[in-house]
């Protein structure tokens, strides 16, 4: 699978992008709306006119028309074609390249396979499932058996657990075919979960590209840091290991346990979409529990923010409207926080 280089790339909505993206890589393109990430696929994809170069594996790509540059292309809106059948749709590409028909056959029966969508064979689009839709358009573009995956906001419309499901697939689809793959969001979550690296884009430019670690702790710009997200990032005097994968940070008064994998801790992190609010403090899950006290509550449909003092610290957490309502949190109210130890992350010496 080819690495992918663009240099000095402009057009209507991208200003002088330089990006590598290494062999067999799955990058996300992470950006606010009208960051130009969907016009940087197809640039790559070679639907759209601009200047600078486009590469594969260092040869120039830019004369190259569309069909024969091996790109499998899964928009947002997925087109799959609604008056054929799942296997029709499938097919579509390996017989707009005049492929024999028993070689069609195998290779829509294994991308199916591949899938796990055999059985939706005879279907069509209106009788399945948002999921089942996401499985059709990629092995509609897999089929192809392409150089490149180019994947725009597959998942931007389908509820929280499926997105979780289809990354996961997705990110063990991925391991496995080796294709390089480039993946648009404007969720950083989906960027941390899939990514092996990041580009950030804004205002049509790349302006950092790293590990989700290294951007997480280490933007280069406010903008980065906004479209990240507040995060809960405290400071730590010291630490010890406690057991092979695992220590305990020193961060004021509080032990944090945190995944370890070597290195000194000077801070450690957690997502406030990820801190845990509890009235009562569980027996069965006393590590990183401590209890805080709320200071100050706001609305944020379809969330609440919640920042509680815990010590020297003063923590965020994103608290969901039904669970607000359970646990009727106001302003002043003693709370336990849980710290999930598999959600803190850790600034380990040398990861900059």
């Amino acid at each position: 699978m080819p690495a992918i280089e663009l240099r000095g790339v402009s057009n209507f909505a991208l200003r002088g992008v330089d990006l590598e993206v290494r062999d067999g890589e799955l990058m996300v393109i992470l950006g606010p709306n009208g960051a130009g990430k969907t016009t940087l696929l197809n640039v790559i994809a070679g639907l759209v006119s601009y200047e600078g170069s486009v590469l594969f594996d260092g040869a120039p790509v830019d004369d190259i028309p569309p069909r024969e540059r091996g790109i499998g292309y899964v928009p947002q809106s997925l087109a799959l074609f609604t008056h054929m059948t799942v296997w029709d749709n499938v097919a579509y590409g390996l017989k707009l390249r005049g492929l024999p028909e028993d070689e069609v056959r195998a290779r829509v029966k294994e991308a199916l396979s591949l899938l796990g969508i055999e059985h939706l064979k005879d279907r069509y689009p209106r009788r399945l499932s948002g999921g089942e839709q996401q499985r059709v358009a990629l092995a509609r573009a897999l089929v192809i058996e392409p150089r490149v995956l180019l994947l725009d906001e597959p998942f931007s419309n389908l509820d929280a657990p499926l997105k979780r499901t289809l990354r996961s697939e997705l990110r063990s689809l991925q391991s496995r075919t080796g294709i390089t793959t480039l993946f648009v969001t404007h969720d950083a979550s989906e960027a941390e979960e899939l990514a092996d690296r990041v580009a950030v884009m804004i205002g049509g430019r790349v302006i950092q590209v790293g590990t989700f670690e290294q951007i997480f702790f280490n933007p280069s710009a406010r903008e980065v840091a906004n479209l990240l997200g507040s995060q809960n990032v405290l400071e730590c005097e010291g630490y010890r290991v406690v057991s092979q994968g695992l220590a305990e940070a020193l961060c004021g008064d509080l032990r944090i346990l945190v995944p370890y994998d070597g290195g000194a801790v000077r801070k450690v992190a957690i997502p406030p979409d990820k801190v845990v609010l509890s009235r009562d403090r569980s027996k069965r899950a006393w590590f990183n529990t401590f209890k805080g006290v709320v200071e100050r509550i706001e609305p944020s449909r379809p969330s609440y923010r919640v920042e509680i003092s815990l010590g020297r610290f003063r923590l965020l957490a994103m608290v969901l409207e039904g669970e607000m309502e359970t646990l009727g949190l106001r302003e002043g109210d003693e709370i336990y926080v849980k710290l999930p130890i598999k959600h803190v992350r850790i600034l380990v010496d040398g990861s900059e």
